[in-house]
């Protein structure tokens, strides 16, 4: 049963505590969990940057979190740390062996373990295709994605065409959200229940064809539940 009360700010400190502790690719110990009016800070160490990831990830899963803030620090083991040139090496090679990349089209650079990823794709799911190649690597303290997307020709129904894949989404409240569109440009408003959910939707806008800005201004608010 998932309970239509809103929960206290103990509560959700609570929850988030125990999905880090689940969450076995994080070390519980070394994070620490401020949580005000439903906004959580993360703060502490992470060994690397996929675990401060993972971290991040795993407190936009629990209900209740209306915002979140990664105050989490990155302190690589000596035998994890690499240079800026053995890194920038190891991303390049990341970035070109994977099939979700197009060719040639992503630069990376190096600043002292710091990854700036840039160039122009299609899609949305190929800038987080270059993320998701590198943030795993050794040595890494960060990643700057700024890739831009150069959208492909979109259809005249934009707007209608993301609304319905809203609808046939199985994991969002389509009712709850309000679509705009300006041109390739699209404003998501109105409310989701949780980070989950909200990062949803922004996937399901970038994925219609011609979409090359989403603007997100969902508001995270449990609005439902399931009873007995």
């Amino acid at each position: 049963m998932i309970s239509s009360v809103e929960k206290t700010d103990t509560e959700i400190k609570s929850d988030v505590l125990a999905e880090l502790k689940y969450e076995p690719s994080v070390k519980v110990t070394d994070i620490g969990v401020l949580v005000k009016d439903g906004t959580v800070t993360l703060n502490g160490f992470a060994s690397n940057y996929g675990e401060k990831w993972q971290a991040v990830a795993a407190a936009k899963r629990v209900v209740g979190v209306r915002a979140l803030a990664d105050d989490i620090k990155v302190k690589l083991w000596d035998s994890f740390v690499r240079t800026d040139g053995d890194i920038a090496a190891a991303a390049a090679n990341q970035i070109k062996w994977s099939t979700s990349i197009p060719a040639g089209a992503v630069k990376v650079t190096l600043r002292d373990g710091w990854i700036t990823l840039e160039g122009e794709v299609g899609w949305w799911y190929e800038k987080n295709a270059a993320e998701d190649a590198v943030k795993d690597l050794t040595g890494v303290l960060g990643v700057s994605n700024q890739i831009t997307i150069k959208p492909k020709p979109s259809s005249a129904n934009i707007q209608s065409d993301i609304e319905s894949a809203f609808e046939r989404n199985a994991l969002l409240d389509a009712s709850k959200i309000q679509v705009e569109a300006s041109g390739n440009k699209i404003t998501l408003r109105g409310k989701v229940r949780n980070y989950s959910e909200r990062e949803e939707a922004e996937r399901v806008a970038w994925a219609a064809a011609g979409v090359s800005s989403v603007d997100d201004q969902l508001d995270i608010e449990w609005f439902g539940g399931f009873d007995d």
